[in-house]
């Protein structure tokens, strides 16, 4: 099939002219590829991580030490999701910018791109999956605006394994 870009083209979700280096907050949502229970399972409220879940979070936690200028606040995986918050709170360089389609090394897309990749790449080798994705294309992000909003996001990722069957994401 010949490209056309009228039918083969992914929108953005992001804010146009937004610059993902400022500091602040941003929570985080991606979801597996077909929403596939891939990280464990919710038992009685509680979230069960088998090999997969433990391996995204071992990722996230080790982004700090790739990234140094953010923070990692609350966070949490859900059988076919991950929710969490960064925090940039070191200034990169001026020039460095992000605008959609040019990546900038420690922009919240570089930081997002660079997490689904070496989860998806330990995943794809522990199944020996080649060429099957493990996450959707996109990821869902909202600019954390004040404190209010912070405590609302951080209250949402606490009690998703509570009301999991009430989720967006939920199927069995």
């Amino acid at each position: 099939m010949t490209y056309n870009p009228k039918i083969h083209h992914r929108s953005s979700i992001r804010l146009p002219e937004y610059d993902y280096t400022q500091l602040g907050a941003y929570f985080i949502t991606i979801v597996t590829c077909q929403r596939q229970n891939l990280f464990g399972e919710v038992v009685d409220g509680e979230m069960m991580l088998n090999q997969f879940g433990l391996l995204v979070r071992q990722q996230w936690v080790r982004l700090p030490q790739r990234f140094p200028h953010i923070e990692l606040d609350e966070f949490g995986i859900m059988p076919n999701h991950f929710h969490g918050i960064i925090a940039i709170v070191n200034e990169l360089l001026p020039e460095s910018s992000e605008h959609f389609g040019k990546p900038v090394v420690g922009s919240i897309p570089t930081i997002i791109r660079s997490f689904k990749s070496t989860v998806s790449l330990r995943i794809i080798l522990m199944q020996n999956t080649r060429g099957m994705p493990v996450w959707q294309t996109n990821y869902y992000e909202h600019v954390i605006r004040n404190e209010r909003d912070l405590l609302i996001k951080r209250d949402y990722i606490l009690n998703n394994p509570s009301n999991w069957q009430k989720d967006d994401e939920y199927h069995t």
